[in-house]
């Protein structure tokens, strides 16, 4: 066990539900032991071992008992059934409102914090400088925690969580508010603690954030694990299921992915932008030749759009050989070329059928256009031959077509998973 970090040993949540109020005092008071309520399982029977230096990441729907794991792990929950087995000083990073007392200022939360993980207050004082500077809240720390938005909580919570120097570090999703510039500051820590070894258990709707900082990956689904294995495999198989979540997914992504030929009138009207004069490259096995957006149930293309309109992107691709394993995809990035979001064929588990030689195809993506601030942002599609990590790329063009947010309300923040939802592919 001296490698193991954390072993969690057939582990039960039960909550009893009840549909009234009366029927606990009803429940209570029945001598023959009548139950009035209904169990609820957040977790069933779970067990799995992290080793120490891993980083683990859990993703999974909302309610399938990420938090529920995290907070037994941690000890703000007592399990049901089973043991837990934690070694090593713990600190966590639990959903807003857990670990810190509304009342209390800021700095008062830091001592109280400290004290509770076992610190004395002179260890907690040659720490405190550290902590405020980390989490850069200015004399905000003297004011109720109450009063704080959401994003000088997560400062202030994770500013204590990763200075009081833990052996194993639990985040519940908690970097999911914030300013883009403190999440990237935060994940630098977390790349620090890596390099040391730390353990590290996190939970995350995002999947680029779980393929880049975790070794491993858990997938939770209704209170029990589904699967466990390298986060990119985990990964691409939960998106495929957030996407075709049915009973029928398979019989869905057979019918987008027919592979015959076939006439459609609204094809013909496509207004396409010509993208010879975009910078691009690959092997020549297929040449994209034209892209256009349009909103879903128009007939023209659009330029401009607010945020979470239902969009399809068309891209026309003449096919220059056969192409056995094909990968169609696109990234959206913002004016200063960072990725804001995309997806492929593959990352949604969808297999194409394959290429010939002389075809042209028009894969049609429909999807949710993200929520974002106002400004410019550029579609870069490509077509690729393989798997995600070993492919050859045909054509990627750069910036082939570019549209303007503009939009009065306020921006909601990007979700990766979001992004992707309702999303689906077409191959005409």
């Amino acid at each position: 066990m001296s490698d193991i970090a954390i072993s969690i040993q057939n582990i039960s949540k039960v909550y009893k539900l009840y549909s009234r109020h009366v029927d606990l005092l009803k429940e209570f008071l029945n001598p023959f032991g009548k139950r009035y309520h209904q169990d609820f399982y957040a977790l069933k029977n779970v067990s799995f071992e992290v080793k120490k230096g891993e980083t683990v990441g859990i993703i999974g729907k909302n309610g399938s008992g990420k938090s529920t794991i995290l907070q037994i792990i941690a000890g703000v929950l007592t399990p049901t059934n089973g043991n837990v087995i934690v070694n090593g000083k713990v600190s966590a990073l639990l959903e807003l409102g857990t670990g810190f007392n509304s009342e209390l200022t800021g700095i008062e939360n830091i001592y109280f914090s400290g004290m509770v993980m076992g610190y004395s207050e002179e260890e907690i004082d040659a720490k405190i400088d550290n902590i405020l500077s980390f989490a850069d809240i200015g004399d905000f720390v003297y004011q109720p925690v109450k009063t704080y938005s959401s994003g000088m909580y997560v400062r202030l919570a994770f500013s204590v969580a990763i200075n009081v120097d833990p052996d194993i570090l639990i985040i519940d999703e908690a970097l999911a508010v914030g300013d883009i510039r403190f999440t990237q500051k935060c994940f630098r820590k977390i790349d620090e603690f890596r390099e040391k070894k730390k353990t590290i258990l996190f939970v995350s709707h995002d999947p680029g954030t779980i393929i880049k900082f975790c070794s491993s990956s858990i997938w939770l689904k209704e209170g029990e694990i589904f699967q466990r294995g390298a986060p990119e495999d985990i990964v691409k198989r939960y998106v495929a299921y957030m996407i075709f979540d049915s009973e029928t997914s398979e019989g869905k992504k057979n019918s987008l992915f027919s592979g015959n030929e076939h006439k459609n009138s609204t094809m013909d009207k496509i207004e396409w932008d010509d993208v010879n004069s975009c910078s691009s490259f690959g092997e020549g096995g297929a040449d994209i030749k034209g892209v256009a957006l349009y909103s879903k149930g128009s007939s023209r293309k659009i330029r401009v759009l607010k945020g979470g309109e239902r969009v399809i992107l068309y891209v026309k691709i003449e096919i220059k050989k056969d192409i056995l394993f094909p990968i169609v995809g696109f990234v959206l990035k913002d004016r200063l070329s960072a990725n804001i979001t995309g997806c492929n064929s593959y990352i949604l588990g969808l297999n194409l059928d394959k290429f010939r030689k002389g075809d042209v195809k028009i894969v049609c993506f429909e999807f949710n256009f993200p929520n974002l601030t106002n400004g410019s942002y550029l579609f870069s599609p490509a077509i690729a031959e393989g798997t995600q990590l070993n492919h050859i790329q045909h054509h990627w063009v750069h910036d082939a077509y570019i549209v303007e947010v503009n939009s009065t309300e306020e921006a909601a923040k990007l979700d990766f998973t979001f992004a992707l939802k309702n999303f689906d592919i077409r191959v005409e």
